[in-house]
C-alpha cells in the first residue's frame, strides 16, 4: 500500500481544506509530521483510517465527533484520499454523519454519513469500472485488497498514539486473525474442514452400512429361525443354508407319503358314495312316478279347458273390438252435445240442421271476419300512437320546464366566473411573495435571538477570560514546584543512592565494595512518590489549563459570530420591523391559503357555463323534434277512428266482432263434425254385433256369452299347457331311471353308511395339506436364507474396505487437527501460523537486538495454550532478555522498550507479508508518537534502523513533537494551529 494525496476539509481542527503530497513528503522514505500539542498530527492519520475504513483508532472513535467546530457552516466535511494497492490505483471520497447550522433561521440539521470509492486504474479481476458508493461497501472493497480490517490495520501499518504494544501484546486469537489474513493462510482452515466434514459424511456411511450388516443378519437369523450370533460371518452363513436344504429335503419325502395315503381313501371314499346314489336314484323315481298317478284326472280337466279357450280366442277378439265402437260413439255422442252448446252460447239457436247446412254457416262466418283482419291492424295502430301522443306530450313539458331552469341558471354565470378570476390572480400573487416574506421572518427571528443573547454571551466571555487566567496561574504555580520539587530531589539523590548501599556489596555507581563516607540526606529533600505527584499535578493544571483555553475561544467565537450578525441593530428595531413582517405573512399566507380553492372555482365555472350551453342546445332541439312529430301522429289518429266506429258495430272494437265470428264459425264446424261421427259410429257398432254372433256359431258354442266364458289368457294357457308337458316329462324321466342297467337289483330296502370311509378321507387329506404346507414353509424358509445369506455376504464386502479407508482417514484427521498421533498436539491451521510468526520472530528480532543495542531478542513459543483458545496454539511470543538470560513475557517491557519492541515487530510482520507477496503490500508505515520514552542513545538507534528502511522503497511517516527528530528528519510537515482552524505548513 502507498499513500498519494490526502484532503482533510472541516475535519477535526482543520477548519479549511488542507492538502498533504505523500508522493513529495515520501520521497526519501521518510518524513515527520510535527507540531504543537492538540494541532492536530495524530488527525491526518485519523483522516488516513477514516477514509479507508470509516472509523479512527483508539477512544477517538467512540466520541463520533469528527467535524472542525470553526468551520463555516456551509463547508463540506470531508476526507479524500488517493492510494495504490496491489497495484490498483484508487479514489476515496468520505464524509461522516454530523450536524451543521441550517442555512435558514436557527438550529442544526443532520448532514449523512457519505462515501465512495473510485477507480483511477482498471479494477481488479476484470470487474465494472463503477464507483462504489455504499459506506459499508468501500469498507469491503478496501479489506479485501489490504487483507486486513481496521483493528489490524492499526496493529502493523499504522501504530496509533498510545497502541504501539497492542499487537506485542494481542492474545493468541487475535493474534491469529490478523496473521491468517495477512498471509491468506485460510486455505489451511478449509484443509482441516475439510478433512473434519468428509471423516464425519465417511463415519456416517460407516454407520450405515455397519447398520445395513445389523440388520441383514436380524432378518436372516429371523427367516432361519435361529439366535443371533456373537460374532456373524460367512460360514455361519453357509450353515443356514445347509441346515434350509435339509429341511425341505425331509417335508417332501413326507409330502409324497401323505399325497399317496390321501388318493387311497379318496377311492373308499367314491366307491361307498356311488353305492349309496343308486339307492338314492331308485328311491326317488318310484316315488315320484307315485305321485303322478295321484295327479292324473286333473291333468285331464286342463287339456278340456285349453282346447275350449282355443275355440273362443276368435269371438273374443271380435268383443275387443266391439267395445271399441261402444267407446267410440259415447265420445261422439258427448262431442256433439258440447258443440251444440257452444252454438247456443254463441248466440246461435237453430243446432238442429243438418251437417251441410251448418259447414255453409260456417263459411259465411269465416268470410266475414277474414274482411276485418286489416282493420284489426288497424285499431292496433291506433292504440299504439294513443301510447306515442301521450309519451310526446311528456317530453314536449318535460324539456321546456329544463330549458326555463338552464336559462335562468345561465343568467348570472359570467359575472360570477369574472369575480373569481380576479380573486384566483390576487391569491396567485400572495403566493409567490408568501416565501420572501417567509424567509425574512426566520431571518429576523433569528436575529432577535442573536441580539438579545448578546449581553449573557459578553458575560459568557468574561466569565471564560477570568477562568483562564486563573487556569494559567494554577498551571503556573505547579510547574513552578514541579520545578523546585525536581531540584531538590537531584540535589538528596547521592543520599538516595547511599540509602540502598551494604557492606561488600559494589556501588552501582563506583563499583567499590567499600563506602567510606556515604552521603547524607538533607532536610528539604524529596522522595520519588513526591516528584511523581507533583507531575501529575502540573500534568492535571496544564490539562485545565487548555480545558480553559478552548472554553475561552468557544464563548468569543459565540459571542463575535452573534454580534457580525446583529450588525449594530437593537432588539427593540428588530421587534418593530418582525412585527410588521409577521402580519404581512399573515394576510399573504390569508390569501395563498385561497389559491388552489379559487382556482378549482374558476375551472368549475367554466366548465358548469359550458355544459349548461351544451345542455340546452340539445333540448331545443329535441322539443322542436317532439312538436312537429305530435302534429303527424295527431292527424292519423282522427282519421282512422272514423273507419273503426263504422267497422265495430255493436262490439267494443273490430278486434272483439272479428273474434266472435272466427268463434262462431269454428263452433258449428265442431258440431257439423261431432255429428259426422256420430252417425258412422252406429253403422260400426251394429257391424261389429253380427260378426260375433257368427263366429260363436262356428266355434261350437250357443251364445256369444258362453263362447266368452271360455276365454282365457295366453298366460293361462301358456301355464296349463307347461304343466300338462313338465308331468309327462317326469313321468318318462323316472320310468328311464327305473330302466337303467346301473340300478338292476339296487331295492328301495338298500342301507348304505359312508361316514367311516369320510371320516378317514378327511384325516387322510388334513395330513397332505399339512406336509404341502411344511415343504412350502421350508422352501421359503430355503429361499429367504438363500437371498439375506446373499445380501449379508455383499454387505460384509462393501463393509471391510470402508472400515479400512475410515481408520485412515480419522488418524490423519486427528493429526491434522491436533490430536492422535500428533506430538506437538497443533493443528494445521495453527502450526502455520506458528511457522509464520516464527518468521515474523526472526525479522523483528534483527531489528529489536539492533534498537535495543544487542539486549532483547523475540522468542517463538509454540507451547500450548493453557486457555485452549481455537486457533492460538502455537502463537505465543515472548522477549529473551540477554543481560539476565531469562525467556520474559512481553507485558513486562517498560513504555520505550515497548515502543521499540513493538516498532521492530511491525517491521519485521511488513518484511515477511511484503516477502510472502512479493513487496507489494506493506510498504507504508506510519508511527503516531512515542519517541518521546527513548533515551538519546536509543533514539540514535531506532533512526539508524528507520534510515535503511528508505533503501528498500518503504515510506515511514512518523508523528512527534520531540525536537530532535526536526533536526535529524530533513522531510517535515509541520501543523500549526490557531483560533480559526489548524494548517499545514510543508518544510517547517
Amino acid at each position: 500500500m502507498r499513500l498519494h494525496r490526502l484532503e482533510v476539509c472541516a475535519f477535526g481542527p482543520y477548519a479549511t481544506r488542507q492538502v498533504v503530497d505523500f508522493d513529495a513528503l515520501g520521497a526519501d522514505g521518510l518524513f515527520l509530521l510535527h507540531g504543537d500539542t492538540g494541532a492536530g498530527k495524530t488527525t491526518l492519520l485519523d483522516a488516513v483510517a477514516f477514509a479507508l475504513f470509516g472509523t479512527v483508532p483508539g477512544a477517538r472513535a467512540e466520541a463520533k465527533r469528527l467535524r472542525c467546530d470553526v468551520a463555516q457552516p456551509d463547508a463540506p466535511t470531508e476526507v479524500v484520499l488517493e492510494l495504490t494497492v496491489q497495484g490498483h490505483r484508487l479514489r476515496i471520497v468520505r464524509s461522516p454523519e454530523y450536524e451543521r447550522p441550517k442555512r435558514r433561521g436557527t438550529g442544526y440539521t443532520r448532514q449523512q454519513a457519505k462515501a465512495s470509492l473510485t477507480w483511477l486504474t482498471p479494477p481488479p479481476d476484470g470487474g465494472t469500472a463503477e464507483a462504489v458508493t455504499r459506506s459499508d461497501e468501500v469498507a469491503r472493497v478496501v479489506e479485501r485488497l489490504l487483507g486486513m480490517n481496521s483493528q489490524q490495520f492499526f496493529q502493523v501499518v499504522l501504530l496509533p498514539q498510545g497502541e504501539f504494544a497492542r499487537f506485542l501484546r494481542a492474545d493468541t486469537k487475535e493474534r491469529a486473525e490478523l496473521l491468517e489474513r495477512l498471509f491468506g493462510t485460510e486455505r489451511f482452515a478449509a484443509v482441516e474442514n475439510w478433512f473434519g466434514s468428509t471423516r464425519k459424511a465417511r463415519r456416517a456411511e460407516l454407520d450405515a452400512k455397519r447398520a445395513g450388516v445389523r440388520e441383514w443378519v436380524a432378518r436372516l437369523t429371523q427367516a432361519a429361525g435361529v439366535d443371533v450370533p456373537e460374532a456373524p460371518d460367512r460360514e455361519w452363513a453357509t450353515a443356514l443354508r445347509v441346515r434350509a436344504e435339509t429341511g425341505v429335503a425331509e417335508a417332501e419325502t413326507e409330502e409324497r407319503a401323505a399325497r399317496a395315503a390321501w388318493e387311497q381313501a379318496r377311492e373308499r371314499l367314491q366307491d361307498r358314495r356311488n353305492a349309496a346314489e343308486r339307492v338314492r336314484r331308485v328311491r326317488a323315481a318310484q316315488g315320484r312316478l307315485a305321485e303322478l298317478e295321484r295327479g292324473e284326472q286333473e291333468r285331464s280337466r286342463w287339456v278340456a279347458e285349453v282346447e275350449a279357450a282355443r275355440r273362443a280366442a276368435t269371438v273374443a277378439e271380435l268383443a275387443v273390438d266391439g267395445r271399441t265402437v261402444e267407446d267410440r260413439l259415447d265420445r261422439a255422442v258427448a262431442e256433439e252435445s258440447d258443440a251444440a252448446t257452444a252454438c247456443r252460447g254463441l248466440g246461435f239457436g237453430e243446432v238442429d240442421l243438418d251437417v251441410e247446412e251448418l259447414r255453409r254457416h260456417a263459411g259465411r262466418l269465416w268470410e266475414e271476419a277474414g274482411g276485418l283482419a286489416g282493420l284489426v291492424e288497424q285499431a292496433q295502430r291506433q292504440h299504439a300512437d294513443r301510447r306515442r301522443l301521450a309519451a310526446l306530450d311528456e317530453s314536449i313539458a318535460y324539456y321546456a320546464e329544463r330549458i326555463a331552469v338552464i336559462r335562468s341558471k345561465l343568467d348570472g354565470l359570467p359575472d360570477r366566473v369574472s369575480e373569481l378570476t380576479e380573486q384566483r390572480e390576487l391569491a396567485v400573487e400572495a403566493e409567490a411573495r408568501l416565501e420572501g416574506v417567509r424567509a425574512r421572518e426566520e431571518e429576523l427571528s433569528a436575529l432577535l435571538d442573536d441580539a438579545e443573547s448578546l449581553p449573557e454571551l459578553d458575560r459568557a466571555v468574561a466569565a471564560a477570560r477570568e477562568a483562564e487566567n486563573a487556569a494559567e496561574a494554577a498551571h503556573n504555580e505547579a510547574r513552578s514546584a514541579l520545578l523546585d520539587v525536581r531540584e531538590r530531589r537531584l540535589a538528596g539523590m547521592a543520599a538516595e543512592l547511599a540509602g540502598k548501599l551494604a557492606d561488600g556489596e559494589s556501588c552501582p555507581v563506583c563499583g567499590s565494595d567499600s563506602h567510606p563516607a556515604p552521603a547524607v540526606a538533607t532536610a528539604d529533600a524529596v522522595s520519588e512518590a513526591t516528584e511523581r505527584a507533583a507531575a501529575e499535578h502540573e500534568v492535571e493544571a496544564d490539562r485545565k489549563r487548555e480545558a480553559a483555553r478552548a472554553a475561552r475561544y468557544e464563548a468569543e467565537h459565540r459571542r463575535d459570530a452573534a454580534a457580525q450578525r446583529v450588525g449594530g441593530r437593537s432588539a427593540a428595531e428588530l421587534v418593530e420591523e418582525l412585527a410588521d413582517v409577521r402580519a404581512e405573512r399573515l394576510r399573504l399566507a390569508e390569501y395563498a391559503g385561497r389559491s388552489a380553492a379559487l382556482a378549482a372555482a374558476v375551472r368549475s365555472a367554466k366548465e358548469e357555463e359550458q355544459r349548461l350551453l351544451a345542455e340546452r342546445t340539445s333540448h331545443e332541439r329535441s322539443l322542436n323534434e317532439n312538436e312537429a312529430e305530435r302534429v303527424v301522429v295527431a292527424q292519423g289518429i282522427e282519421e282512422r277512428t272514423r273507419i273503426l266506429d263504422d267497422a265495430r258495430g255493436e262490439f267494443s272494437d273490430v278486434a272483439a266482432r272479428r273474434d266472435h265470428l272466427l268463434a262462431l264459425g269454428s263452433a258449428l264446424e265442431r258440431l257439423a263434425d261431432a255429428r259426422t261421427a256420430v252417425i258412422g259410429a252406429r253403422q260400426q257398432r251394429d257391424d261389429r254385433r253380427r260378426s260375433m254372433a257368427d263366429a260363436a256359431g262356428r266355434a261350437g258354442f250357443d251364445t256369444v256369452e258362453e263362447a266368452l266364458a271360455a276365454v282365457r289368457s295366453a298366460e293361462r294357457i301358456a301355464e296349463l299347457e307347461d304343466r300338462i308337458r313338465r308331468a309327462a316329462d317326469e313321468k318318462a324321466a323316472a320310468a328311464g331311471v327305473l330302466a337303467d342297467p346301473e340300478l338292476v337289483g339296487v331295492s328301495v330296502d338298500d342301507d348304505v353308511d359312508t361316514g367311516p370311509a369320510e371320516e378317514a378321507e378327511r384325516a387322510a387329506r388334513e395330513r397332505a395339506e399339512a406336509a404341502v404346507a411344511a415343504v412350502r414353509a421350508c422352501e421359503r424358509v430355503a429361499r429367504d436364507v438363500e437371498t439375506l445369506a446373499r445380501e449379508f455376504e455383499a454387505a460384509l464386502d462393501e463393509l471391510a474396505p470402508a472400515e479400512q479407508e475410515f481408520v485412515e482417514l480419522n488418524a490423519l484427521t486427528d493429526v491434522l487437527g491436533g490430536q492422535g498421533q500428533n506430538a506437538r498436539r497443533m493443528s494445521l491451521r495453527s502450526y502455520v501460523l506458528a511457522a509464520r510468526l516464527e518468521e515474523v520472530a526472526v525479522a523483528a528480532t534483527a531489528r529489536l537486538r539492533s534498537m535495543s543495542q544487542g539486549r532483547y531478542s523475540f522468542v517463538h513459543s509454540d507451547q500450548e495454550d493453557r486457555l485452549r483458545t481455537r486457533g492460538g496454539h502455537g502463537l505465543g511470543l515472548d522477549v529473551l532478555d540477554d543481560y539476565s538470560g531469562v525467556v520474559r513475557s512481553s507485558k513486562t517491557l517498560s513504555g520505550g522498550e515497548s515502543f521499540i519492541a513493538s516498532l521492530s515487530l511491525a517491521l519485521g510482520l511488513a518484511d515477511v507479508v511484503a516477502a510472502e507477496t512479493g513487496g507489494a503490500l506493506l510498504d507504508t508505515l506510519f508511527v503516531d508518537e512515542g519517541f518521546g520514552t527513548l533515551d538519546g542513545e536509543t533514539l540514535d538507534v531506532v533512526m539508524g534502523v528507520l534510515d535503511e528502511l528508505r533503501a528498500g522503497g518503504r515510506v515511514v511517516g512518523l508523528v512527534s513533537h520531540v525536537e530532535e527528530l526536526r533536526q535529524r528528519i530533513p522531510t517535515r510537515l509541520r501543523v500549526r494551529k490557531s483560533r480559526t482552524g489548524s494548517v499545514l505548513v510543508a518544510g517547517g
